[in-house]
């Protein structure tokens, strides 16, 4: 009798979680319209992968011209408002790295990004590059430096800490 008050206990929260991810909202398409929510720029001008974030009471996600920018919104102390979810470029999916995509998103929570890689975002900042596959992202690493690594183990000193610059224009 325990055992059958487990298995419905068990089903019961599985279909709880299953309701949550059917809940949320769909990625939407990446189009001119976005609008990168640090740099206001429009992300599809930007080279890389890209992440959009969805609150709750928001219809329209947060744009992000790089990956490092939407998971430093997520890390951020400052962040306010409910994340309802994170999507972020397939780059195992994208044309290439040049073009991320307009609909090969993958949940946040889901990817395998690879961190520590000579890939640069969009804004000139080092990337950190999602993929739906394991695989794909070691095979990214093997090829570009780097570690694999879920969002749960990135650091938050990996995507909140300073960039330094290589500008050799003067400071004022």
């Amino acid at each position: 009798m325990k055992l059958l008050a487990l298995i419905l206990m068990a089903a019961l929260l599985s279909a709880c979680d299953e309701d949550t991810t059917a809940n949320l909202p769909p990625p939407a398409q990446m189009t001119h319209e976005a609008i990168g929510y640090y740099c206001q720029m429009m992300i599809v001008m930007h080279e890389g992968p890209k992440g959009q974030v969805f609150l709750a009471d928001t219809p329209e996600p947060f744009w992000f011209a790089q990956v490092r920018d939407s998971l430093a919104y997520l890390k951020s102390p400052e962040q306010e408002g409910e994340i309802l979810v994170t999507y972020v470029s397939d780059m195992g999916e994208a044309p290439s790295y040049a073009e991320p995509g307009a609909e090969n998103w993958i949940n946040a929570k889901d990817a395998f990004y690879v961190v520590g890689s000579d890939a640069i975002g969009g804004m000139g900042a080092p990337e950190l590059v999602p993929f739906g596959e394991r695989a794909k992202a070691e095979e990214f690493a093997a090829s570009r430096g780097g570690t694999v690594l879920k969002l749960e183990d990135i650091p938050a000193e990996a995507v909140l800490a300073p960039v330094e610059s290589n500008s050799t224009e003067p400071e004022n």
